[in-house]
């Protein structure tokens, strides 16, 4: 090979490499430049979604998972862009990605719905950790309330835990939220005891006890005459925390009160005749 093919094959391999670089080159340095501001608006995105829900003093998981989220879709959005650059048909990478997620949400349908359930407890917070709540038919203080589950402590230290998706959208009763609780008390007396003497008993033992709020007062009234007694419903109002430790020292200080008053709380009694059939009608 003489001097005149080689600089001749030399021209062409420079020849083809510019060629090269000036249609990848470009491409190249965009799409570098694209992924370094991308990369950057993911992190400002994610950031301000956990600023903004910081200051609604939204609960903290709730607060690195939309924020990780919020980062994640941007840069997803940033590679398929990247992706385009490159002239690759994102169609229908798109496309398979949205039938994968279709699939993995139906198979995850019931997760899913907890997750859900999960974030709308969360955000709208209708019981806090330490509460006492009845929900999903069990009745226990507030141990965890996680994105997926929420678990109850009960009264006789027995660990439950119940998807989300059977807590939201549930009647819940939390015996913790408000300040003050009533008590309701069904207390019997005897038809021959004197109702006015029964009352006052009552009432005194109600005025004794310190955890009964004098505001709002009291009820003390008869509510029902029933087979073996006169029924009075007793309502005093105490804080939250003593409802059941005011429950069970008033049901014991109002039997002792009455006892000592001369008052009866009667047993149920049935009354009994015997008819006499004459001997005459007898077979």
């Amino acid at each position: 090979m003489d001097t005149e093919d080689v600089l001749k094959s030399t021209n062409q391999a420079v020849d083809a490499a510019v060629a090269l670089v000036s249609n990848w080159g470009i491409q190249v340095v965009g799409a570098i430049v694209l992924l370094i501001i991308g990369r950057w608006a993911a992190t400002f995105v994610g950031n301000g979604v956990r600023r903004s829900l910081e200051k609604a003093r939204v609960d903290t998981e709730l607060v690195h998972f939309f924020g990780g989220m919020a980062h994640y879709t941007v840069l997803t959005v940033v590679v398929i862009a990247v992706l385009s650059l490159f002239g690759i048909q994102t169609t229908s990478l798109v496309a398979v990605l949205g039938a994968a997620g279709l699939a993995v949400g139906l198979a995850l349908q019931g997760t899913l719905s907890s997750f859900a359930a999960g974030v709308m407890l969360l955000l709208f917070r209708p019981f806090k950790i330490g509460d006492t709540v009845e929900i999903a038919g069990s009745v226990g203080s507030v141990f965890e309330l996680g994105i997926f589950s929420t678990s109850l402590n009960t009264v006789d230290n027995i660990r439950i835990t119940i998807p989300n998706s059977a807590v939201y959208g549930q009647v819940i009763r939390n015996y913790s939220t408000n300040e003050n609780r009533r008590i309701d008390l069904v207390i019997g007396v005897s038809y021959d005891d004197e109702l006015g003497m029964a009352e006052s008993l009552i009432k005194d033992v109600l005025a004794k006890e310190k955890r009964v709020l004098a505001d709002p007062a009291p009820t003390v009234a008869v509510s029902e005459l029933g087979e073996s007694s006169v029924q009075f419903v007793v309502r005093p109002w105490v804080k939250s925390p003593d409802y059941w430790e005011t429950r069970f020292d008033l049901t014991r200080a109002i039997k002792e009160g009455l006892d000592a008053g001369g008052c009866k709380i009667p047993f149920p009694q049935r009354e009994m005749r015997v008819i006499q059939v004459p001997a005459s009608q007898q077979n």
